[in-house]
């Protein structure tokens, strides 16, 4: 992929036509990697994701030259913002953030606080805390739970 200037990117709600292009997405990056197998034993399969996309507005993908570098989902019942990958030649361009922030639109539309859960020592952590997710408790192996108020 040429190397772009980072307002080159588009984010939009995704699709059921883009699920496969996430499922790559996901199962691509280093950190916080799963297998297919992995995910779909924790109920995330491409059926789970397009029924998903097609109950409710819970999911984003960034583009680059229409193709899907990242993606973000929230679970609006649950207030939680339950994923956010981008690709790795992706990284650093401002997808993450731009994503993450259409997430807390929509998290923050129904709710006064979302939450999330992440490694403590990951970018991922890093790039929350950066973005003003905070209230950080630890959650057990190496994990946290980070919250964010409605501004």
């Amino acid at each position: 992929m040429p190397n772009h200037p980072p307002d080159s990117f588009q984010i939009h709600p995704a699709t059921v036509g883009d699920v496969a292009a996430m499922f790559q997405v996901r199962l691509a990056v280093t950190e916080n990697s799963m297998t297919s197998a992995e995910l779909a034993a924790a109920g995330i399969t491409p059926a789970s994701i397009t029924e998903a996309i097609r109950s409710a507005p819970c999911a984003w993908v960034a583009t680059v030259d229409d193709e899907v570098v990242g993606f973000a989902m929230v679970d609006l019942d649950n207030a939680c913002l339950f994923a956010l990958f981008v690709r790795s030649d992706c990284e650093g361009r401002g997808l993450g953030s731009a994503l993450c922030r259409a997430c807390e639109q929509a998290l923050f539309a129904q709710h006064e606080q979302g939450w999330l859960e992440t490694a403590k020592t990951s970018r991922a952590a890093r790039l929350y805390r950066q973005l003003g997710w905070g209230d950080e408790s630890d959650i057990g192996d190496g994990d946290i739970r980070l919250t964010k108020r409605r501004a």
